[in-house]
């Protein structure tokens, strides 16, 4: 996402064996050098931290939008006729109410794709254990679509010699960083078009190996907020994912920092555009009623409790971050609780909690019905979505909580045209931001009459 920070510097990595990067800066206001006519398009892609390593990530590259550029592979009838079909994996209502993740796989045979839709569900599943996509698992819907690669396994596994034929033309050595797991963007985009909505893709590569991307610029065409590479068969390539969507999603910061890196040593800017870093110390920001303020002194589910704690950013001195550890700096870790509200906020810009079963664009007689659903939420609380009713705006609180009602329960008199509504509110204790919380409320509408 358009961090203003990394507007302010720009990041460029160098791989340094196989385990560790090195961020150098440019200093703001440096002239590039103009492009050559040749020079491929590109976007700035996510290192992920090293896999023994504590960091999440490892900074910002700019890489070939279009991989390697490899045509694509020549399949057989047989294959061409399976390549591209798709599947509601997931199907928790309509798409226009919710949030669509479109999982593609890459280095799948046709032969394999059996085992891509086992991987595409258990990656869900590890996506879906952390908070707070656990309470609101049911706002999602989830569509695989086949990609058919000629061979099994995806490039630069095991080694940087080994290439592959695959669809999406996955590659571990990205820019020469053994972890980062690029594709080529556009076919990817290909495979997205085919789904009926993308909120957000993940590219699982059919591979064991640790590596992932996050590519977290929005498509301006197809809508998706950040496409999510990762390894199959890696469970910690999860938790990349899980991360990347804490930018695309969530609109967060990285929370790492990079100490002994020239250019890094003080941020001396303005305030930041995300959420969860600040200029600010807890004093300050209590002073100020800023940021997470409403937070202060909280225990966390990532450990600790919410404070000011200096460095992120990638700024060691200078910003501050909600908690000393969440998945936003260490992967593995849970959201703070800063960065749980900031979730739950990107899930209902996508997601509707009040979908229409009987058409709102006509008049209701006594013998018809008023029928919405509301997703159900699954978190440990046991707490649901509250569904209140109102006749000409006063609350019918009878009908409190149900999601069926028939016209003949109003008690109609008269021959006059009457306003029936209904509302869903998530009343959720994990946000605390009125702006957020007012977000959080959906209604629907039926003229009635005897």
């Amino acid at each position: 996402m358009g961090s203003p920070i990394r507007s302010t510097v720009r990041l460029a990595v160098a791989a340094l064996g196989t385990s560790a990067v090195l961020l150098a800066a440019v200093p703001a206001g440096a002239a590039a050098p103009p492009p050559g006519p040749s020079a491929p398009h590109t976007v700035e892609v996510e290192v992920p931290g090293p896999e023994q390593g504590g960091e999440a990530g490892s900074g910002h590259i700019r890489v070939p939008a279009a991989g390697r550029d490899k045509a694509p592979p020549k399949l057989s009838a047989a294959e061409r006729e399976a390549d591209g079909e798709v599947t509601k994996t997931v199907d928790n209502g309509p798409t226009a109410d919710r949030l669509d993740v479109v999982v593609i796989g890459d280095g799948y045979t046709a032969a394999e794709l059996g085992k891509f839709h086992d991987d595409a569900r258990q990656k869900w599943a590890e996506v879906t254990a952390v908070e707070p996509y656990a309470t609101y698992r049911d706002l999602f819907n989830v569509w695989t679509v086949d990609a058919v690669s000629r061979e099994s396994g995806v490039s630069g596994d095991p080694d940087a010699a080994t290439t592959r034929d695959t669809a999406l033309g996955s590659y571990f050595w990205c820019d020469g960083v053994e972890r980062l797991l690029c594709v080529d963007q556009p076919k990817v985009d290909a495979y997205v078009a085919k789904a009926p909505a993308a909120d957000l893709v993940i590219v699982l590569s059919n591979s064991t190996k640790y590596g992932g991307a996050g590519y977290n610029e929005p498509s301006p065409t197809l809508g998706y907020e950040g496409i999510s590479t990762a390894s199959a068969g890696n469970a910690k390539s999860g938790q990349v994912a899980v991360h990347e969507t804490g930018h695309s999603l969530g609109k967060l910061a990285d929370e790492y920092f990079y100490p002994g890196t020239p250019g890094y040593e003080e941020y001396t800017g303005p305030e930041t555009a995300e959420s969860n870093t600040s200029v600010l110390t807890a004093d300050r920001m209590r002073d100020a009623r800023s940021k997470w303020y409403r937070w202060l002194g909280e225990p966390s589910p990532d450990g600790g409790t919410v404070g000011a704690y200096e460095g992120g950013g990638y700024f060691v001195t200078g910003l501050y971050r909600p908690t000393d550890a969440s998945i936003m700096r260490v992967l593995g870790k849970p959201f703070s609780l800063p960065g749980v509200e900031a979730m739950i906020a990107g899930f209902h810009r996508h997601a509707h909690i009040l979908t229409p079963l009987t058409p709102t664009d006509r008049t209701l007689r006594t013998r018809d019905r008023a029928k919405v659903t509301v997703p159900r939420l699954t978190g440990p609380d046991g707490r649901q979505l509250v569904v209140r009713w109102y006749l000409d705006g006063h609350e019918l609180k009878r009908f409190a909580g149900r999601t069926d009602i028939r016209v003949a329960e109003l008690s109609l008199s008269g021959s006059r045209t009457h306003e029936l509504k209904v509302t869903a509110e998530d009343r959720t204790p994990s946000v605390r931001d009125p702006k957020i919380a007012a977000n959080l409320r959906a209604t629907l509408g039926w003229r009635v009459r005897r």
